[in-house]
């Protein structure tokens, strides 16, 4: 896929759109992509068949079940950076050392951290059905979770606000660092 933000802004780091479950990661992903002109990629995608099984029996993932994953993201930003592209991933990056895995594959790295209260995203996953994700893992995403440092690449969002808002709010922090 042609990078069309490559030849506009040649910096335009990768992107990793993160947050619990059901806060729109895939939603705002693939928004956010087409609104700056890049490949999108659903993390999810790259699950390995166990891991889904898991998830899918109401199991959470635990660390040494989500390294070959996020290895695997990895090597796709890795190579969306040795090609000089940009791309917009899903994942949901709980953990900072997590982000810190996903960075070793590209020191540019930035997150757009999707941010919002329980019983707000256990509302949306209650309209939703997942292929292997289900809502009864919410708990233990948000226990998970470590938000944003400050010295971390990145910026947060509320999900209050509309998908499209969410991405150009994105899109203008992004643009002006």
């Amino acid at each position: 896929m042609t990078n069309t933000a490559e030849s506009a802004n040649p910096v335009t780091p990768s992107i990793v759109v993160m947050g619990v479950q059901g806060s729109g990661k895939s939603t705002v992903g693939r928004l956010l992509a087409e609104r700056i002109g890049v490949e999108f990629l659903d993390g999810d995608d790259l699950h390995p068949a166990a891991n889904k099984a898991k998830m899918a029996g109401g199991e959470s993932l635990t660390d040494e079940d989500r390294v070959p994953w996020l290895k695997a993201i990895g090597e796709r930003l890795t190579s969306a950076r040795e090609d000089g592209r940009t791309i917009v991933v899903a994942c949901s990056a709980l953990k900072r050392w997590y982000r810190e895995l996903l960075r070793a594959s590209d020191d540019g790295l930035a997150f757009l951290c999707l941010d919002g209260d329980a019983a707000l995203v256990a509302e949306r996953l209650s309209h939703r059905n997942h292929e292997f994700m289900p809502a009864t893992l919410l708990a233990s995403q948000f226990a998970t979770l470590e938000p944003l440092a400050a010295w971390e690449a990145g910026v947060t969002v509320p999900v209050t606000l509309a998908p499209a808002e969410i991405v150009e709010r994105a899109a203008a922090e992004f643009a002006a660092r």
